[in-house]
Parts: C-alpha cells; sequence; structure tokens
C-alpha cells in the first residue's frame, strides 16, 4: 500500500507532541539558572563595591573629624559700616589663632574695612558674641587681625602653606551667605595666582592658593584647611559671572596671612622684605639672547644697593633671577611680589643665570636702612 496516513500522522505529531509537552520544564530550568547566575553576579559586584568603597570611606570619616575639629576655632563677623548715608551690614569669617599668648581673629580687610570695633560682632560657635578690642589691617595683602578680650578660646592650628600642592584635598569653611561655618570640599587647583583684579581697591601683592572647594560671599576670611585640619589658607576671592560659585576660588597662603598678621600685632604696621638690589628696565628679548637665554625670563640686577644684605652676599651686576625660593620669575613685577611678600629674616635661595649658567645663590632677606625701600626691588 502507497497511502499510509495513518502511520504518518502518527509518527509525525507525537514527537512534536513530546517536545512541546517539555518545553516549558527546561525553559523554567534555564531562567532559574539564569537568575541564580545573575544573583551571584549582583553579590559580587557588591562585595567590589564595598571593598572599593573602603578608603572612600576612610576619607569621608576623616572630613567629619576636620569639619568636628575645626569648628570651635571658626568664628562669624558681622560688620556694620557706614557708607555716606548709610549703614552696610557684611558678613564675613575669620579663625581664632594665638600670638605671643594672646587670641586674636585673622581675617579679610575687606570684611571689617570701614566698620569701627564697636560696630564688629563676633560669633563663636556655641553662640557665644563679642566685640575685638583692637583692630589692624593691611591694604596692600588684604590681611586684618582683631585682637579679642581675655578668656577661653579654641585656637586653629596652623599648617605648612609652602608644603603645599596642587592636587591636595582641602575644605573650605566660612559663612557664605550669611550661613555660618559652612564647610566645602574641593582641591588646590593651582598655586602662585597673581595680577587678579579684585574689588575697587585691589591686592598690591597677591599669592594665591586657587581651589574648586565652594567659596561664596561671606566665605571671605575663613580658612582653608588641609586633611590634617590645619589652616593653610584664608578664603579670600571668587572669579565669578554670577556672583556666586563658579568653582574658582583664591586663599591667601597661611605663612603670609600669619607673618603679616604678627607684625601687625608687634609692631601695628608691615614692614616689607628688602632684597636690596635694583632691577634692569631695559631687559627685553634682545638682551636675553644676547646673553644666552631663549627670551627675557626672570629678571636682570642693574645696580645692588651698598649695605644691603645682598651686597653681603654672591650677587652680581648682570646677573638674571630664574629663580626665586623654588618660584619660576617671570619678570620684575613678578620678583617684586615675592619678596615683599616673604617674612623678614628669611634666607631664601636664588638661581641666577650668570655668563651662560646658572648658579645658586643664598641671600638673607633684611629691611631697607633708608629711604631706598620706595625704589629698591622695583621694576
Amino acid at each position: 500500500m502507497l497511502y499510509r496516513p495513518v502511520r504518518s500522522v502518527k509518527l509525525s505529531f507525537l514527537p512534536l507532541l513530546a517536545i512541546w509537552a517539555v518545553a516549558p520544564a527546561w525553559a523554567q530550568v534555564a531562567d532559574l539558572v539564569d537568575l541564580t547566575n545573575r544573583t551571584e553576579q549582583r553579590e559580587q559586584e557588591f562585595a567590589e563595591l564595598r571593598r572599593s568603597a573602603a578608603p572612600l570611606e576612610q576619607l569621608n570619616r576623616q572630613l567629619k573629624r576636620i569639619a568636628h575639629f575645626a569648628r570651635p576655632s571658626v568664628v562669624h563677623i558681622e560688620a556694620h559700616k557706614f557708607a555716606g548715608q548709610r549703614v552696610v551690614d557684611e558678613a564675613g569669617s575669620g579663625v581664632l589663632i594665638e600670638i605671643a599668648g594672646a587670641t586674636y581673629v585673622l581675617t579679610n580687610r575687606h570684611v571689617i574695612k570701614d566698620a569701627p570695633p564697636d560696630r564688629i560682632e563676633l560669633k563663636l560657635d556655641g553662640g557665644r558674641r563679642l566685640r575685638p578690642v583692637s583692630v589692624w589691617a593691611d591694604r596692600d595683602t588684604d590681611v586684618a587681625v582683631l585682637q579679642l578680650p581675655a578668656g577661653h578660646y579654641v585656637h586653629a592650628r596652623l599648617g605648612d602653606s609652602d608644603a603645599v600642592e596642587v592636587g591636595d584635598f582641602v575644605l573650605a569653611v566660612g559663612s557664605p551667605f550669611g550661613l555660618s561655618h559652612s564647610i566645602t570640599f574641593g582641591i588646590i587647583s593651582a598655586k602662585g595666582r597673581r595680577n587678579l583684579k579684585l574689588g575697587s581697591e585691589g591686592i598690591r601683592y597677591q599669592n594665591f592658593f586657587q581651589t574648586d572647594a565652594a567659596i561664596n560671599p561671606g566665605n571671605s576670611g575663613g580658612p582653608l584647611l588641609n586633611l590634617r585640619g590645619e589652616v593653610i589658607g584664608i578664603n579670600t576671592a571668587i572669579a565669578s559671572s554670577s556672583g556666586g560659585n563658579d568653582g574658582i576660588g583664591f586663599s591667601i597662603p597661611s605663612e603670609i596671612a600669619v607673618s603679616i598678621a604678627r607684625q601687625l600685632v608687634h609692631t601695628g604696621t608691615v614692614t616689607r622684605a628688602f632684597l636690596g638690589v635694583r632691577l634692569d628696565a631695559d631687559y627685553d628679548d634682545a638682551m636675553a639672547r644676547r646673553m644666552g637665554l631663549p627670551r627675557a625670563v626672570g629678571a636682570r640686577i642693574s645696580r645692588i644697593e651698598p649695605g644691603s644684605n645682598a651686597s653681603r652676599s654672591q650677587l652680581k651686576v648682570g646677573d638674571i633671577i630664574v629663580k626665586y625660593d623654588g618660584i619660576r620669575i617671570e619678570d620684575d613685577a613678578h620678583l617684586v611680589n615675592q619678596v615683599k611678600l616673604t617674612p623678614l629674616g628669611k634666607e631664601v635661595e636664588l638661581v641666577v643665570f650668570r655668563n651662560r649658567r646658572t648658579v645658586t645663590v643664598r641671600v638673607r632677606l633684611g629691611q631697607p636702612a633708608s629711604t631706598m625701600q620706595t625704589i629698591s626691588d622695583e621694576p
């Protein structure tokens, strides 16, 4: 018989029926295996996240400790200033430091400028309010220091701002928009910023840290802290197109601010350091090439003042100062800026270009003995 419809139907139908019947079971097994694999993968991912989060959690705990440690030494400042017939209120910040056994608030001059001591109110952590006994300020660096009445205070720890490097983590503490003891976090974005146009009066001598830690109006005068909780800067200014934080803030290195504060407390004024040289205003690219440099870098000495510390060093007329205390010198103004921000009595290392080679010279900075103060060390 050539045509066998029943057998053909059975032979073709039964296997298909069997496959259809077991398919759901295999699918369930596959789904279960896939779910197990995904669960194990998630557990592995979470374990890896926990391991990788450990150092960040350690940093987070450190930031909390810094915030707790720094808070009692940060002061909220309210200055009531006279502007013509109006009284203008300005809020800022400061940090408690010790000088010669007494307590002072280190802050910015522009925070308390035009406000007499009896119109300056200081609010300490915990709510205590008081007024300064005396106030001193230096216009050229925008540093101010306020003496507090005798009492118990928590002083800040001062760090080594000379050791700060680009990329270091920092915290800024202050009173942005009047919100006292606010803390922000970031890094040191750059060092040695200068030639910034700051306010109507400006700041003559500049050597700022740049940071992306959020700094806003009211942060002025507050501390910039390192990861040890030490003060390494005084927050001073921002670069902003909106009037608020754009991630570009500037701080005065603590070594500079504290040095100025100590002079103000001890003498009531600031005496700038004096190198004892005059600089060549005619130094240009053509002269630099004749002397063996590709262009006019550094500052060329045209005269050494008799009786100055420079005259007792190995410096010579014609030397080009290309590095000052580890900092590459760009031009005359840059050198003057660095000298004037250096503490009196400090010995600095100069690298000079002489006879087509570099020579290292050490000079201790002094103070001018006469009216040469106004014309020496100037471009």
